[in-house]
């Protein structure tokens, strides 16, 4: 049975996430085959091992093309969701295996990153900074695993999409801006990293990651703390 015959893929309302423009070619191709989500979801892993490989050489094409790589798996990360909606094939492992492999691709990539950028330097403190974002990652995948745990030990458990509200929207020049970096610092992380990757400066990522990172879980843990007790 033809899944796009009884399903139609909405297409992007929005500029952002640039990714999910991608997606949406490459979903309805996917559904052509009997590829499953969780198959895709590999694909996408495979994919950000790679893009590290690349990046552990410190080499300028190698960088390159692990933007694209990683750019490719941000894709396949996208449509590992769409496809198992539209085949209705979501489960809880599915759902697990895909945050899995967002932690391991994000770790992996600004380890390696780190250790090409010290090779090249020779400065072993860039690779103690992208150790310290890939550990940030590794956090945050964990305060994930036990928010998840207390959700499903308390059903009155507050989630954080549910406490989040709606984001205002852009009203001048500083606003669009702060929006752009924002948008494209989460979903179209990857696309910063290939044109970045294209000037030779991917680098510059490490200090800010390094310390966002830490950031993050720390806001996360704090966000998820304050749903089980609104």
């Amino acid at each position: 049975m033809n899944m796009t015959n009884t399903y139609t893929l909405s297409a992007p309302e929005q500029i952002f996430p640039l990714v999910r423009h991608l997606s949406y070619r490459l979903t309805p191709i996917l559904l052509q085959t009997s590829i499953t989500p969780n198959q895709i979801t590999t694909i996408s892993l495979l994919l950000g091992l790679i893009c590290a490989a690349c990046f552990t050489q410190g080499n300028w094409m190698l960088g390159i093309i692990g933007g694209m790589l990683l750019v490719a798996s941000y894709t396949f990360d996208n449509c590992d969701g769409e496809v198992a909606r539209i085949k209705k094939l979501s489960s809880e492992f599915g759902a697990k295996l895909d945050d899995m492999a967002d932690w391991i691709i994000d770790a992996s990539f600004f380890a390696a990153l780190g250790y090409g950028t010290a090779q090249v330097n020779e400065q072993q403190f860039w690779f103690w900074l992208g150790l310290a974002a890939a550990a940030g990652a590794f956090i945050d995948y964990i305060v994930d695993l036990v928010h998840e745990a207390k959700k499903a030990n308390d059903p009155n458990a507050i989630s954080r999409e549910q406490q989040a509200t709606e984001p205002k929207q852009p009203e001048d020049g500083l606003d669009w801006i702060i929006y752009i970096f924002h948008k494209l610092s989460r979903a179209d992380f990857c696309i910063i990293v290939l044109c970045l990757a294209m000037f030779n400066v991917t680098w510059i990522l490490l200090p800010f990651a390094a310390i966002g990172a830490q950031a993050y879980w720390i806001t996360d843990l704090f966000e998820r703390a304050r749903g089980y007790h609104t």
